[in-house]
């Protein structure tokens, strides 16, 4: 394989929409409570966030196969350091690239919007890098929905509209934890995928706890919360329910998900509940521009 092909696919694409979505929808927050957007900002936002999400996505890649997770022939996507496309070392040195033009980004965003985004970027980075990194690497453990739940809905939707607005409101965050939940969702269909193989190697998912019936029913709770919770967004008026548009979709994958036997199969539905997630997140963010 040539290497741009397996540097590529390192960076999964399928699922860089995850960390994109959010900024999107925190800035039409902003727009929807101020009527303007700051350009700057948002462009740093979003170039940051997928550096941010590609640098987290290279220390998974090589982090799990120096564990000996991950190895060829495994059921989900090829892995660039455990098919030998890439050596541990290069896929680092990418994974630290990205970071740092990450924190090239927060620097302007820092002298934007201050100490917070100091905060939140700082803790987004060390966060990228302990999901597979240090002793005790968070996707080893049943802490990887709440991860995501923080840093791609809280943390993202609050952060991008706090740099367009330097505050916070609650239709914010609620946005924020909408997004958050079908995130989550995405990590749900990796783990319930991967469960077989992360018990045998010693990875404590959530999946890897509560088993396959329960894990089901996480999923399900995950993609369909932020579509039960689209009341709590009357004060748009009708609008409020462009979201629901994207329910065949969610009923669908809930469908697949609970349908098909765990293997390869699992891996469209992984990337069709990112394209979930930003379905949600246009029209959400149309809802809010109207």
């Amino acid at each position: 394989m040539k290497k741009s092909a397996a540097w590529f696919l390192a960076c999964r694409p399928k699922t860089l929409s995850v960390s994109l979505a959010p900024v999107l929808v925190g800035t039409a927050v902003a727009w929807h409570e101020t009527a303007r957007i700051l350009w700057l900002p948002f462009l740093a936002a979003i170039f940051g966030a997928a550096c941010i999400q590609i640098g987290t996505n290279l220390f998974n890649d090589v982090g799990d196969f120096l564990r000996g997770t991950d190895s060829p022939g495994r059921v989900g996507p090829r892995r660039a350091t455990a098919e030998g496309w890439l050596t541990p070392a290069a896929v680092l040195r990418g994974a630290w690239l990205a970071f740092a033009l990450a924190f090239i980004c927060g620097i302007y965003l820092v002298g934007h919007g201050g100490w917070p985004i100091v905060i939140i970027g700082l803790t987004s980075l060390a966060a990228g890098w302990a999901y597979t990194g240090g002793p005790a690497p968070i996707a080893y453990r049943p802490l990887g929905e709440l991860f995501v739940l923080v840093f791609f809905g809280l943390v993202a939707v609050g952060g991008s509209y706090y740099l367009q607005t330097f505050s916070l409101s609650p239709l914010a965050v609620l946005a924020g934890a909408l997004l958050g939940l079908q995130a989550a969702a995405v990590i749900t269909v990796n783990n319930y995928r991967d469960l077989d193989g992360d018990a045998a190697n010693g990875k404590r998912t959530l999946a890897v706890l509560l088993g396959r019936p329960a894990t089901c029913h996480v999923y399900s709770a995950e993609i369909f919360t932020p579509f039960a919770l689209l009341p709590l967004l009357s004060s748009l008026g009708w609008p409020a329910a462009l979201p629901a548009l994207a329910l065949p979709l969610a009923l669908r994958l809930n469908r697949r998900f609970r349908q098909e036997q765990a293997g390869a199969v699992f891996n469209s539905i992984l990337a069709a509940s990112a394209g979930l997630q930003l379905l949600f997140a246009l029209l959400l963010s149309l809802a809010l521009s109207i």
